[in-house]
């Protein structure tokens, strides 16, 4: 028997359960809706793509034989609806259906549905600070954000840029900018050290001081407490305790915040800090809506407790498996241990599991090895260092992480 699936939410995880849903289910009538008109891109590609490495945005929204995944992509190869430029506002649990609004003719209409999925995924933080608002402070919330940022500077209005946050985004946002640009960067870091949480002081500061050598001035624990502007409202200088730093453009990465509002007031269960509780199959509290992606708490499995992983790669795995269960196919999402990469300049910084730090405050008996061997033979060509931090429980000598 056909049945009426809606998605709401187009970049990852949505996507991802429509096609798949389609090729398990033919015969069901599969409707994303989404309130961008760009759908299904890579949005971890993003500083690439405004540092030049990907040279056309259309590239991030391209399969691997280059064609753009736009709303008629999917209808006419996947048998997918796209509703773009399409707002969802409320989902009613007992008609089952989702009002949703057209953004550019400002019609409403309510879709039916059996089953539903939310892929709302999340939000830029922006920091309750002075200045947000000026004319030339951006976050990377969307595709459409990174052209504008690409347009400006390739017009030559950006001489110097201060990034706010030192997780991947940011630092990889200081890298474009500086590395192709040749834009005057700084970045400003709350916390002690760059990718707090994620790696150990030993690793960051390896990683600070090889942005330093690439011309990126780097602050870490100091965070920026007010972006001043001009008379005409153009942001000038972004203000820490320490210093005043000159910018005609800033980048806000300060991480992301689960978009998790239509969930909550249609009455799911959401995790206090904003994560929509799913089980094992990706249900929420209501058995016949799923939901996935970077508006979902999950588990951490070195910790066994809940947890946050916006990532794209968890959020298409995610996808799959909702897609999975809404067919009758039993298919669970255990969890994450955090693996993470990423590339800053001329090196690589990688890590699973979770750091000394956070293992000591989880309660752990621990302790880490650091070493640094050679990626190969001494007697090879290219022959290059490469730092490892193992963490680990002395107690049971269970691996609790790994960093490189």
């Amino acid at each position: 028997m056909s049945k009426k699936i809606v998605i709401i939410g187009g970049v990852a995880a949505g996507p991802k359960a429509a096609c798949h849903l389609k090729r398990l289910r033919p015969d069901w009538d599969v409707t994303v809706v989404d309130q961008d008109t760009l759908i299904s891109y890579g949005g971890c590609g993003i500083p690439y793509y405004v540092c030049g490495d990907v040279s056309d945005e259309a590239e991030l929204r391209s399969t691997s034989f280059h064609m753009v995944r736009d709303a008629r992509f999917f209808e006419k190869a996947k048998g997918v609806r796209v509703l773009t430029g399409t707002r969802a506002l409320a989902i009613d649990r007992k008609a089952r259906t989702v009002q949703v609004e057209n953004l550019e003719s400002g019609e409403k209409q309510d879709l039916p549905w059996d089953k539903l999925m939310l892929a709302t995924g999340a939000s830029p933080f922006v920091l309750p600070i002075p200045g947000t608002d000026l004319d030339g402070v951006f976050t990377i919330a969307n595709l459409h954000k990174a052209i504008e940022i690409k347009k400006r500077i390739a017009q030559g209005k950006v001489g110097k840029a201060v990034v706010i946050g030192g997780g991947a985004i940011g630092i990889e946002m200081a890298e474009a900018l500086t590395d192709l640009w040749g834009v005057e960067t700084a970045l400003v870091e709350f916390m002690p050290q760059l990718l707090p949480r994620i790696v150990d002081w030993q690793m960051a500061a390896m990683l600070k001081n090889h942005l330093q050598e690439k011309d990126v001035a780097v602050y870490t624990g100091e965070g920026a407490s007010e972006l001043v502007g001009d008379d005409q409202g153009r942001v000038q200088a972004v203000r820490t305790p320490e210093r005043t730093l000159e910018a005609d453009l800033v980048i806000m990465a300060a991480g992301v915040r689960p978009r998790s509002d239509l969930a909550r007031e249609a009455g799911l269960m959401v995790a206090p800090w904003g994560g929509i509780v799913v089980n094992r199959r990706l249900q929420t509290s209501d058995p016949d809506i799923y939901a996935a992606g970077d508006c979902i708490a999950t588990v951490n499995l070195v910790t066994g407790k809940e947890t946050y992983a916006p990532l794209g790669s968890l959020a298409n795995r995610e996808g799959r498996i909702v897609a999975d269960n809404m067919a009758g196919i039993a298919t669970t999402f255990d969890g994450v241990v955090g693996s993470f990469i990423m590339k800053a300049f001329e090196r690589c910084i990688a890590a699973t599991g979770i750091s000394y730090e956070t293992a000591v405050a989880e309660g752990f008996d621990a302790d880490y090895a650091l070493t640094a061997p050679s990626d190969r033979a001494h007697f090879f060509p290219g022959e290059a260092i490469v730092v490892y931090l193992l963490v680990f429980d002395r107690r049971t000598r269970r691996v609790l992480g790994l960093q490189g």
